[in-house]
């Protein structure tokens, strides 16, 4: 036991240490709904948040993993099919089977995925709110997602505000500063200023709610059954806490008889 306590002592030790030595970015702990062991989904957060993706980012990043037809999902955007598949319409996918087996493109539909984003070699974002989630700490421990509730969303968030307007020129490339990434320099240029989508449902569209909603989306894309992961979560602790009553109260009725010899010198018959 003693061991055990001077290696957790070490471990919390060295990860305070790596922390503070790779503490030269700031992330803001926003508020989401989908945070805690009850939290859900906000449909019309997500459906803003589509709304800045196709607007604004979807112009560099992809969403090569998430499918169209996930849009019409209850536990997503929650659109109707009419809604998803007009909305995949918009874009238009490659198809190898087409032009005599050489392939061309065509008109997405339901079942077609977002199609990739490569033309400047921005990363793909379907993945992004997962990946980003062990960002603080020493090999992406995640200690402020476990201790904190901070994840991906909060990260991405901190980032599209975290720009200062500082600029700098490194090997022929425009850096902007950034107090949400790490080293404190990113290549892509502010894309959030305020006032850059409409909303339909009259929300505010102010830079950090903008941000705010299209991270909440970012993160239904990385993480489409999270709501339902959290409820299985909730019945196995609730199961797993009666059958630990259960054991506790099985395990005094076997042994009862044992500590009754033990403690009297007389013996009990199991079966009566």
């Amino acid at each position: 036991m003693k061991k055990i306590i001077t290696t957790l002592a070490a471990l919390a030790v060295s990860t305070s240490a790596a922390l503070a030595a790779g503490g030269d970015y700031e992330v803001t702990d926003y508020a989401f709904p989908f945070e805690g062991p009850f939290g859900t989904y906000d449909q019309n957060q997500l459906q803003r948040g589509l709304k800045v993706y196709t607007e604004i980012c979807s112009a560099c990043h992809g969403l090569k993993y998430v499918a169209f037809r996930t849009l019409a999902s209850p536990a997503g955007p929650g659109f109707t099919d009419a809604q998803m598949k007009a909305y995949a319409e918009q874009y238009e996918v490659f198809d190898g089977s087409l032009n005599f087996g050489e392939g061309d493109f065509r008109t997405a539909t339901a079942t077609d995925n977002f199609p990739a984003n490569n033309s400047v070699g921005a990363p793909d974002l379907s993945l992004m709110a997962k990946a980003r989630a062990g960002f603080h700490g020493p090999y992406g421990l995640g200690t402020n997602q476990l201790f904190r509730g901070m994840g991906g969303p909060e990260y991405i968030a901190s980032l599209l505000m975290g720009y200062t307007g500082e600029e700098m020129e490194q090997a022929g490339t425009v850096l902007y500063e950034n107090t949400a990434f790490p080293g404190g320099w990113i290549s892509m240029a502010p894309v959030i200023y305020g006032d850059d989508v409409v909303f339909d449902d009259g929300a505010p569209t102010d830079a950090e709610s903008i941000a705010k909603d299209v991270s909440a989306f970012l993160m239904w894309t990385a993480e489409p059954k999270l709501a339902a992961r959290k409820q299985t979560g909730l019945i196995a602790v609730i199961m797993l806490g009666l059958l630990a009553v259960l054991l506790y109260f099985t395990n005094k009725a076997i042994w009862a008889p044992v500590k009754a010899h033990a403690r009297y010198g007389t013996h009990v018959d199991p079966a009566e």
